[in-house]
C-alpha cells in the first residue's frame, strides 16, 4: 500500500490564517509555522494567508517593505502573504486600523484554493474573522485557536482600549460562534470563551509547546561574551516589549538595585518609552532578540528569568515565553497577577515564584532571595525542563492539534453523511 494512506491528512487541503507566521520568531509566528509545517508533513496541502512579517517590532521587515502581495513555499507550505498596516506605536485606533487593513485585504484576495477546513489563529481579530467568512463561503468545518483573547483589550493598557474591548468582543463573538470547535492554549480562557456563547462541550484545551531547542553552550563563556560578570546576578525579560508586559516594574527594580544587572532583551512598541525611563541607569541593557541557535543559551546564562503583566491583565493572555524560560532550565520571577492564566503556568510548573505586579520591591526581594540561595535558585529552575518534557513537548502539542483537527474533520464528514 503506498505509504500515504497511511496519512490521515493525505489529500486534505488545509488552509491557516495567522496574521503572524515565519520569519517571526517569537509570538504566535512560530506556533503556526510549526503547525502548518507538521500537517504539511503529513501529507496536507497546506496554504497559511498571512501577513507581512513585522513582529515584535512592530516594523515591517526590510525584504517585505513595498510588497503589496507575496505567494511563497517556505518548508512545504504555501504562504499567501497580504499587505497590512503596521503601527509604530499602539492604541486603540491603531491598533483598529491594523486589523481593518488585514480584514480587508485577506478579504479581498484570499488564496485560490477550497479547502476541507479552515484553521485561524486568534488574535488577531480580523483573522478570525477571515477564517470564519472563508469556512462558511467554502462550506468547511472552520476551528480557530485563540492565544489572546482582544476582547479584554482594556486590561493591557492600551489607550481607548475600553472602547477597543467591546468592538472586539463583538468580534470574537461572531468569529467563535462560527467554529466547528475552539481550541483555546490555556483553561483559563474557557469561561470568556463560554461567554461568548460557545457550548463547553465544543471548548478544547491545546496548550502551546516549547518550540526552542535546549540550551547546549558552556554557561560561563555565555556570560563571558555577554559581558556578564561572575557574582553579579542577572535578571533577564525576553520578548515583546508591550503596554500589557509593564516592563517598567524591571526598569524601576533597576533603579533600586545598583548591583543587579536587569537586561531586556527584543523589541516592540514600548522599546522606545523604556529606554527614556532608563536614562542614567548603567545596570540596565537593552539587546536585539537573540538568533534561534543561540536564544536558549543566553536565556540558560541569566540566573533570573523575569515574566511581567500590568495589574489589570487576567484572562487575555498567556506569554508563549514561558516555554522557552522553562526549558532553560533558570528560576522564573513572575510579577503577574495571582488570578490570571500566566500565574497559574507558573505554579504548575514549580519553576518559579510568584509575586505582585507592578510592584519593582517585590520583584527584587524575590531576584535576592534566588541570588543569596543559588543551589535552592538551581532546583527551582530544574522543575522547568521536565515540566517541559511531562507536558509541553513539540510532539505532544502537535499531536493535541492532530486530534482536535481529526475531530472537526471527523464530525463534518458525519454531518455530511447525515
Amino acid at each position: 500500500m503506498p505509504e500515504e494512506h497511511h496519512k490521515p491528512l493525505a489529500g486534505r487541503r488545509l488552509l491557516v490564517v495567522s496574521t503572524n507566521y515565519a520569519p517571526e520568531l517569537t509570538g504566535i509566528g512560530p506556533y503556526a509555522a510549526q503547525l502548518a509545517e507538521h500537517w504539511a508533513g503529513a501529507g496536507a496541502d497546506t496554504h497559511v494567508l498571512t501577513g507581512m512579517p513585522h513582529y515584535p517590532s512592530w516594523r515591517t521587515e526590510p525584504a517585505y517593505r513595498g510588497v503589496w502581495r507575496a505567494d511563497e513555499q517556505r518548508s512545504g507550505v504555501t504562504v499567501h502573504r497580504r499587505r497590512h498596516y503596521v503601527p509604530p506605536r499602539q492604541s486603540a485606533l491603531r491598533r483598529a486600523a491594523f486589523e481593518a487593513s488585514v480584514l480587508a485585504h485577506g478579504l479581498a484576495a484570499p488564496p485560490a484554493v477550497r479547502p476541507d477546513a479552515v484553521i485561524a489563529q486568534l488574535p488577531s481579530l480580523a483573522g478570525g474573522v477571515i477564517g470564519a467568512r472563508l469556512a462558511r463561503r467554502h462550506g468547511v468545518p472552520y476551528l480557530p485557536v485563540v492565544q489572546d483573547l482582544m476582547g479584554a483589550a482594556a486590561q493591557s493598557g492600551i489607550p481607548g482600549g475600553g472602547r477597543a474591548a467591546a468592538l472586539a468582543s463583538r468580534a470574537e463573538r461572531y468569529a467563535l460562534g462560527a467554529a466547528a470547535l475552539v481550541g483555546v492554549i490555556h483553561e483559563s480562557f474557557v469561561p470568556r470563551v463560554a461567554a461568548y456563547g460557545v457550548a463547553p462541550d465544543r471548548i478544547r484545551v491545546v496548550p502551546n509547546w516549547s518550540h526552542v531547542q535546549a540550551p547546549s553552550a558552556d554557561r560561563a563563556a555565555t556570560r563571558a561574551r555577554l559581558g556578564w560578570p561572575e557574582g553579579t546576578p542577572v535578571v533577564l525579560h525576553s520578548g515583546n516589549m508591550g503596554l500589557k508586559q509593564g516592563l517598567e516594574v524591571l526598569v524601576d527594580a533597576a533603579r533600586l538595585a545598583p548591583g543587579i544587572r536587569f537586561v531586556l532583551m527584543g523589541d516592540g512598541n514600548q522599546r522606545d518609552a523604556l529606554r527614556a525611563r532608563a536614562s542614567g541607569l548603567s545596570n540596565l541593557d537593552f539587546l536585539p532578540p537573540a538568533c534561534p541557535d543561540e536564544f536558549t543559551d543566553v536565556l540558560a546564562a541569566a540566573d533570573v528569568l523575569a515574566v511581567t503583566q500590568r495589574a489589570s491583565v487576567l484572562d487575555m493572555s498567556v506569554p508563549s515565553k514561558l516555554t522557552s524560560y522553562f526549558v532553560s532550565g533558570r528560576p522564573v520571577v513572575a510579577s503577574v497577577a495571582d488570578e490570571g492564566g500566566t500565574a497559574q503556568e507558573v505554579q504548575r510548573s514549580g519553576a518559579g515564584l510568584l509575586v505582585a505586579p507592578e510592584d519593582p520591591a517585590a520583584v527584587l526581594a524575590a531576584v535576592r532571595k534566588l541570588a543569596e540561595e543559588p543551589a535552592a535558585a538551581d532546583e527551582l529552575g530544574s522543575h522547568g525542563p521536565r515540566y517541559v518534557a511531562r507536558h509541553l513537548s513539540r510532539e505532544a502539542g502537535l499531536a493535541r492539534f492532530d486530534a482536535l483537527l481529526a475531530e472537526v474533520l471527523r464530525d463534518a464528514e458525519g454531518t455530511h453523511r447525515r
